[in-house]
């Protein structure tokens, strides 16, 4: 029978705990058994930042930051090592547009069916599978839920109940009546919670934005357009005025936060660019006026492409079907080719998968880089666009983003080359987030 006897200092004579104190300061190299760095050994390592692979092959951690980059000699003596073999290294990846407490494809209809706790619970598992897939952060860009679900899922990851990707959002899209946000399917009799937040004039807009930040929103969402996933609007028409456009902007900037504009229709782009959004998701009828004012206002772009290629498959069948068919068939190749226009001129393209429920595959989220690939993104630069660009939409790359001394100790490995073939970040099979590993071969 073993017995396990620990250590206590406070037990030891005076004499002891002198010669322990000598022992330590003629040879420091004892408390580094004590420092806990890990080294993580690959065959390559892509850092976000430099447009090739590094030869580095090791990064070592401490805690939960990176503290040195470099070749195996930097190991210290006493590191914990990881040997990855061929595999690369890269940082946590980031979905700056997702819903994961919408579940369901015809989500406005398991809105109306489901509580604020059960989409909450549902978007735990949806997380915590998108964690594991190699997306250690997301930016949730509004939810059909009537409270505030994804405050409490951030929550518990933030005080550390549970180990979970780092969240950053808005609870809710806000909607005009008829918009996008709205459910316009019903009869007028039925009175019920859309699955946005339905504002209408400047007083409502300002309320509601005010209401947002409130209860933890650190993002503003505004259906600034028709959508093409909901029922009984147009992506081509324009939704909010310009006015109640201008007191969201002007509402959101006073309170500090940042403005993200859903906007298909052109008009709807240039004018949420021209009023400050800080981002525009979709951008699905972007023309070069379009381009050129996100480029002089600095306003991100988030194309959210694959979600089209998702629905485009006979066994899907939509509520709104026939608009993304239209999509699919009609408007697809020239937002193709409006994306890569907007990319060589030099707009911030971001990764954002517009997907996140817990009934889809999680390794799917990779698919949207093929599709910025397609659309003339080099894989270096699709992969920055998941990683550098996101943390800068966030405003987060003071601390995420690249992998470099002093960044946080998000990193994630796949078993080959993903600038060869981009589908290897579908197979992620390491992922430290903060510096706590959560998934090794």
């Amino acid at each position: 029978m073993f017995h396990l006897h620990t250590f206590s200092p406070l037990k030891m004579p005076l004499r002891a705990h002198w010669a322990l104190l000598v022992c330590l300061c003629l040879n420091p190299s004892l408390l580094l058994a004590n420092e806990s760095i890990t080294a993580l050994v690959a065959g390559r390592i892509i850092d976000g930042r430099h447009s090739k692979a590094l030869n580095n092959t090791v990064i070592l951690t401490k805690d939960n930051k990176i503290i040195a980059i470099g070749k195996p000699e930097i190991i210290p003596k006493n590191a914990q090592i990881i040997d990855l073999g061929d595999a690369t290294l890269l940082p946590g990846l980031i979905d700056t547009h997702i819903h994961p407490l919408m579940h369901g494809d015809d989500y406005q209809a398991r809105h109306l069916e489901t509580s604020s706790a059960y989409k909450t619970l549902k978007a735990f598992k949806s997380t915590q599978a998108l964690l594991k897939a190699g997306w250690t952060s997301l930016r949730v860009m509004g939810t059909n839920d009537v409270f505030y679900g994804f405050r409490d899922l951030r929550r518990v990851y933030d005080e550390g109940l549970f180990v979970g990707p780092r969240i950053t959002g808005a609870g809710h899209y806000l909607s005009i009546t008829g918009g996008g946000g709205d459910i316009n399917y019903l009869s007028p009799e039925q009175k019920v919670h859309a699955d946005g937040l339905i504002v209408d004039g400047p007083d409502e807009v300002r309320k509601a934005i005010r209401r947002e930040v409130k209860y933890g929103s650190d993002w503003i969402k505004l259906l600034v357009t028709g959508a093409f996933m909901s029922v009984g609007d147009n992506p081509r028409n324009v939704a909010f005025s310009a006015e109640e456009l201008k007191v969201a902007m002007e509402e959101a900037k006073r309170l500090n936060v940042p403005v993200a504009a859903h906007a298909h229709a052109t008009a709807g782009i240039n004018m949420a660019v021209k009023a400050g959004a800080r981002s525009i998701e979709h951008g699905t009828y972007l023309d070069d006026e379009s381009i050129r004012l996100m480029k002089k206002h600095g306003t991100f772009l988030v194309p959210t492409i694959y979600v089209g290629d998702y629905y485009n498959d006979e066994s899907q069948a939509l509520r709104a079907q026939d608009k993304n068919d239209h999509y699919s068939n009609n408007i697809r190749a020239t937002f193709l080719r409006q994306v890569g226009k907007a990319h060589k001129a030099g707009v911030k393209i971001a990764v954002g998968l517009d997907l996140g429920g817990e009934q889809y595959n999680p390794t799917l989220s990779a698919r949207e880089l093929a599709v910025l690939i397609e659309a003339g993104m080099s894989p270096m630069e699709a992969v920055q666009a998941a990683t550098r660009v996101g943390a800068e939409l966030l405003g987060w790359d003071h601390k995420l983003g690249v992998l470099a001394p002093g960044m946080l100790a998000d990193i994630i490995a796949v078993a080959g080359n993903p600038l060869d073939d981009i589908s290897e970040l579908e197979r992620v099979n390491f992922v430290m987030i903060d510096g706590k590993i959560v998934k090794q071969p």
